[in-house]
C-alpha cells in the first residue's frame, strides 16, 4: 500500500523540443533545480526539459549514487540508450508490467549530446527506481 502511494507520485518527463521563452536561471545554459523531491534540468539552448518527481529520490541522489565524475559521459550514455528502450516497450505492454510504475514513455535519442548531467540524472534515476520498486531493466543493477 505504501508502495502504491509513491507509484502515484511517480512521474518522470523527458521532453525534447519543449517551448521556453525565458531562461530558468539568467547566465547559464543548463540549470538543475531541486526542490521537494523533484528534479528538474533544463537547456534552453538545445530545447529540452527532463523532471523527475518521485519522493526520495534527492536523498537518494545525494547519499547514495556514485558522485559526479565516477562514470564517463560515454557510459552513461549506453547504459541509458538500454534502460530508456527497456522502460519504453514496459510502457507500451500495460497488459504485462504495471502501468502505474511505467506511466509514459521516455523521449531519449541517442544522437543528441545531452551533456553530462542530464546523463548523470537519468541513469541514477533509473539505478533508484530498479532498486526502489524491484525492476530489473537491463544487466547488473548496482544495490548503491
Amino acid at each position: 500500500m505504501k508502495n502504491s502511494f509513491y507509484i502515484l507520485l511517480l512521474i518522470i518527463c523527458f521532453i525534447i523540443g519543449c517551448t521556453t521563452s525565458k531562461p530558468i536561471i539568467s547566465g547559464k545554459d543548463e540549470s538543475t533545480i531541486t526542490q521537494n523531491d523533484t528534479v528538474r534540468i533544463a537547456n534552453d539552448e538545445l530545447k529540452y526539459e527532463v523532471i523527475i518527481i518521485d519522493p526520495g529520490f534527492s536523498t537518494w541522489l545525494h547519499s547514495r549514487a556514485f558522485p559526479r565524475g565516477y562514470h564517463s559521459q560515454f557510459y552513461l550514455e549506453n547504459k541509458n540508450q538500454f534502460y530508456v528502450s527497456e522502460w519504453n516497450s514496459r510502457v507500451l505492454q500495460p497488459q504485462r508490467y504495471n502501468p502505474n510504475l511505467y506511466e509514459m514513455t521516455i523521449n531519449y535519442d541517442s544522437n543528441i549530446d545531452y551533456g553530462y548531467e542530464v546523463n548523470y540524472l537519468i541513469y541514477n534515476y533509473m539505478i533508484y527506481f530498479q532498486n526502489s520498486y524491484k525492476q530489473k531493466l537491463f544487466g547488473h543493477v548496482p544495490s548503491r
